[in-house]
């Protein structure tokens, strides 16, 4: 992730949380925030309740990986953060489910370049 910067303190996740928009899918849910920042800035929150760690960080490994696919066609400056499907069962989400469900949300809140 060259030109982005991963979310970690809580101010940050707070701040998207109140000023971001909200965007849902069928797998993925996101808070998009556009600054004026020559930077995007990334991350990913998945609820104790959606599992035990080692799943919580596969999907975390899965939606990053797709976030490095898609980095290059996200405009510049924007913040977003990806919160899982509480319906949804992590243990039958896959790659390419992600995939489509990532780009169609990234569609939806127009901050897709190409």
């Amino acid at each position: 992730m060259k030109n982005t910067i991963m979310l970690k303190k809580n101010y940050e996740f707070k701040n998207l949380f109140s000023k971001g928009k909200f965007y849902y899918g069928e797998y993925i849910h996101m808070y998009i925030y556009k600054s004026s920042k020559k930077y995007n800035k990334f991350g990913i929150a998945v609820s104790k309740k959606q599992g035990k760690a080692v799943k919580r960080n596969r999907i975390k490994r899965i939606i990053r990986e797709n976030y490095k696919n898609f980095e290059e066609r996200i405009e510049k400056g924007i913040n977003i953060l990806i919160i899982i499907n509480k319906e949804k069962n992590i243990e039958e989400i896959n790659f390419k489910d992600i995939e489509k469900n990532f780009e169609k949300t990234l569609k939806k809140a127009n901050v897709l370049v190409n």
